[in-house]
């Protein structure tokens, strides 16, 4: 007898690698894209995922413990027409043959880059994974959501992942100012506790990024007993 039907708008994947922490990152990416991410960190938990979850897709690391990636596509594939990606390093050559014979949907280099997964995962179910918007730009700054890459001029910024969304937030109201709440909300996804010291160490660490002046901000300004503006650089 079939289970009750899901009632999610996005799209849900079962990231299975022995690494979880490794993943954090990527999976906290995708949810800006409606894709929601169950991770664990072995195949035969993956299984027992697969059946209570009911995935929309996998992605299983090639040297998964307990049960191998190459074997978890051949356990899955015998089941069902579930979407099975595989994650494989430099070395991996032969299992991810072997996994593509076996029938693994795609491979993708580990570590793993949002740019490579997600026009996958849009593959899969392109109702649910959502487009990337146009980049935005402010001044000299420019950020694309969809790539997760961030330029000033010329230069590229590496920025982790809450700072990305920090500044994606400040560039999307430039000029105006965004509330302490309000980043809080957004950026943190409205956590309990007080998020005070915590708002004011990631933006001295992005200003820091963008090259603004830390002793005088000219970019991200300070709003006293408000919140934050961002104005774009000349």
């Amino acid at each position: 007898m079939p289970g009750p039907e899901r009632l999610r708008a996005g799209l849900l994947l079962l990231v299975a690698d022995p690494d979880p922490a490794a993943v954090a990152e990527l999976a906290e990416s995708l949810a800006d894209h409606q894709v929601e991410s169950v991770l664990c960190s072995d195949g035969g938990e993956a299984l027992l995922q697969v059946g209570s979850l009911r995935p929309d897709a996998v992605l299983a690391s090639v040297d998964l413990p307990v049960v191998g990636g190459a074997t978890l596509v051949r356990v899955l594939r015998r089941r069902s027409n579930l979407p099975v990606i595989l994650g494989v390093g430099a070395d991996d050559g032969g299992a991810a043959a072997s996994a593509l014979a076996a029938g693994a949907t795609a491979c993708v280099a580990r570590p793993y880059r949002i740019h490579e997964v997600l026009p996958i995962l849009r593959a899969v179910r392109p109702d649910a994974v959502v487009e990337a918007e146009p980049p935005l730009e402010c001044g000299t700054l420019k950020l694309d959501a969809g790539a997760l890459e961030v330029w000033r001029g010329s230069e590229r910024l590496h920025l982790p992942p809450r700072e990305f969304r920090l500044l994606h937030l400040l560039m999307v109201h430039a000029g105006r100012v965004v509330s302490r709440d309000r980043i809080g909300e957004i950026v943190w996804g409205g956590s309990e506790g007080d998020l005070s010291n915590t708002i004011s160490v990631h933006v001295r660490r992005l200003r820091y990024r963008l090259g603004d002046d830390l002793h005088d901000p000219q970019i991200i300004q300070t709003v006293r007993g408000l919140g934050y503006r961002l104005i774009p650089p000349p």
